[in-house]
């Protein structure tokens, strides 16, 4: 039996858990006998730093954002030399841990869906003492510097703009993979007529983990006959509660949801979504082919994500000087808008070449017939 290894970093819930979580499921229906592994790496090293570094980010995020951004802006823009550089006091300790676990785990296939795992075992694969191929999955629409990228196999990006940055960084063109941001699979490009006239409903995430400002979204939403708003608010019991002592009628509370399916009917009963810029939940949203409109965006990468997008036209900033409603009907309510945005959204459907649980199958196969030969 082959076996995968997925490493993501940390335990708290994030974009790399879940684009991993997507491929192993859409890898056990494509392939049941594949064994498909997922290590957060950080707490298999040490638990109690993994604790101690997701304590900090949550609290350094949430109470100094500033700081944080223009932390992660320095950190993401350097080169990858001085990444290295400033890491070198731990980077035995974390080396020699990964090469326990791969000898634990010794896995056909790993796949990276964060940076710092794919950095230590791109340490490895540069030393010739790691010849199992590597996938980094990036799961942002940039990629930091702390990603291996040379000693790497494979790559899988979210556009095409970030395949050329890795060919002009000298990451050869058959190694990059178009993939988008791996979704579910269930999460299929829907066609049913979108209407043009209110009332409108609008699905809102990104309160999950008290890091979207959705107290301060909530006060931005007027009553109002023309908009539905379903506030998803994941754990946060505190966010439910209070939505539900509102008692309006237009802005409903909806809890946690774990079924991909059920979420995925609830993606075609709206007609818009309100989110943080976080990759996963826009490139969702953009395969089911609907307007995206983004009320925050962290400190770092979901900057960046939002930077990228909106210069693209595949979402639409929300600006806190203007009634939320206001500029969710501007768009909502003009089909010439409409129809050129979803232009952009099937234009950019369309540059996604690969699908990435495939190329997956194929790389381990590929993988296999190189082994048969060197026997």
């Amino acid at each position: 039996m082959k076996r995968i290894l997925f490493l993501p970093l940390l335990q708290m819930p994030s974009g790399h858990h879940q684009v991993a979580n997507a491929l192993i499921r859409s890898l056990h229906r494509r392939a049941p006998d594949i064994d498909c592994r997922k290590v957060d790496f950080l707490s298999y090293a040490n638990e109690w730093l993994e604790k101690v570094v997701t304590g900090t980010y949550l609290k350094w995020i949430h109470h100094f954002p500033v700081t944080y951004d223009k932390a992660y802006r320095t950190f993401a823009s350097s080169s990858s030399s001085d990444v290295v550089q400033h890491f070198q006091w731990y980077e035995r300790f974390f080396v020699k841990k990964m090469q326990h676990l791969l000898e634990k785990e010794q896995p056909d296939l790993i796949v990276c869906t964060h940076g710092f795992p794919s950095s230590l075992i791109n340490r490895l694969k540069m030393r010739k003492v790691l010849r199992t191929p590597v996938i980094n999955v990036y799961t942002d629409f940039f990629i930091n510097s702390i990603w291996g990228r040379h000693g790497i196999d494979y790559h899988f990006v979210a556009d095409t703009e970030l395949k050329i940055e890795l060919m002009r960084s000298g990451v050869p063109e058959h190694r990059i993979y178009t993939t988008g941001i791996p979704v579910d699979d269930c999460f299929k490009r829907t066609r049913r007529f979108r209407k043009l006239q209110p009332p409108f409903r609008v699905l809102v995430s990104g309160g999950s983990n008290g890091l979207g400002h959705i107290k301060e979204i909530l006060k931005k939403l007027k009553p109002s006959r023309d908009i539905r708003y379903d506030i998803l608010c994941g754990n946060n019991r505190n966010l439910y509660n209070e939505i539900v002592s509102m008692r309006s009628e237009n802005i409903q509370p909806l809890p946690y949801i774990s079924s991909r399916d059920e979420m995925n009917q609830l993606y075609d009963s709206v007609d818009a979504v309100m989110t943080k810029a976080g990759g996963v939940t826009v490139s969702e949203a953009l395969f089911k082919g609907l307007p995206v409109f983004v009320h925050a965006s962290l400190p770092g990468q979901e900057t960046f994500n939002r930077d990228y997008l909106e210069s693209r036209g595949l979402i639409r900033h929300l600006k806190y000087d203007a009634p939320f409603d206001q500029q969710l009907l501007e768009v909502l309510t003009d089909e010439d808008e409409l129809n050129e945005w979803r232009s952009r959204m099937e234009a950019y459907r369309l540059r996604l070449r690969e699908k990435a649980s495939d190329a997956v199958l194929q790389l381990l196969q590929n993988s296999n017939r190189m082994e048969k030969q060197n026997v």
